[in-house]
């Protein structure tokens, strides 16, 4: 059954994201957190978006805007080593209450609370139709290449900023695509290094995401096969017109996993 679930939220999402700048990952996480422990789940979740993002890059790199890639890349780049960092010393951290509910046992964590936080934050944004007239000016983009990379490194929620601030960058269409693109391709590759290799270096133990990993890697292939089959008919089928009541999907979908990880209940 798990199969089909991450199947179908996989292709859903990777032909959302084509689009709209979010989608793939911000689906992923909370399915993903029923099956791992969140430091796992979202490690996982970066793997397939990293492999999706690999492919979607054969697709729309001739369109990259490349001043804009510098100023809001760069700055996405080096901090998303702080995000990365933080969820590793997270995930090294102990259990901050416990409570007894219907005979089973729940715990409160630091990592839970934090990106069952950031998981309301985000259903906050894609519910609240006063963000959709956000405006942001040029001048900030590097900043909002510090805010995207930050998260994106923390919890994977990289999208949402990327997008509102790409989106006032006077790119054409096809530029905000290809730059969106490689940006998260940037993300996705350091904050994989760190999952993979800080995790050591910060804590000293074993790095539990590659044993994780190994074990489940028939999930995760065929979650980067239906990645690859939804950026593929996405970049042909999805309409921008569809966007907004997606967001409302996905942040009602967020606000449930976000309440239930702050309670301690996945």
């Amino acid at each position: 059954m798990e199969y089909v679930i991450v199947a179908i939220t996989v292709l859903f999402g990777a032909g959302l994201t084509f689009f709209s700048g979010f989608g793939l990952g911000t689906l992923m996480l909370p399915v993903f957190s029923i099956f791992f422990e969140l430091p796992i789940a979202i490690g996982a979740t970066a793997i397939v978006h990293l492999a999706n993002n690999i492919f979607k890059f054969s697709l729309v790199s001739r369109y990259i805007h490349f001043p804009t890639l510098l100023r809001f890349g760069l700055s996405a780049l080096i901090f998303s080593f702080f995000g990365s960092m933080l969820l590793t010393s997270f995930d090294h951290s102990e259990s901050l209450y416990t409570y007894q509910l219907s005979g089973h046992s729940f715990e409160f964590t630091t990592v839970k609370i934090t990106i069952g936080s950031l998981m309301i934050f985000f259903a906050w944004f894609d519910l609240d139709p006063r963000f959709d007239k956000l405006k942001v000016k040029k001048k900030h983009i590097s900043f909002g290449g510090m805010l995207s990379g930050f998260f994106g490194g923390l919890s994977g929620h990289q999208g949402a900023f990327r997008s509102a601030f790409l989106a006032k960058a006077g790119l054409t269409k096809e530029q905000f695509i290809g730059t969106s693109n490689a940006v998260s391709l940037i993300v996705d590759l350091a904050r994989l290094s760190i999952y993979i290799f800080g995790f050591a270096l910060i804590t000293g133990e074993e790095n539990k995401l590659v044993a994780e990993i190994t074990d489940a890697k028939t999930l995760l292939i065929v979650a980067v096969i239906f990645a690859f089959i939804g950026t593929y008919f996405g970049k042909r089928l999805v309409q921008k017109t569809t966007i907004t009541r997606i967001q409302q999907v996905v942040g009602a979908l967020l606000l449930i996993m976000g309440l239930l990880l702050i309670l301690g209940i996945i």
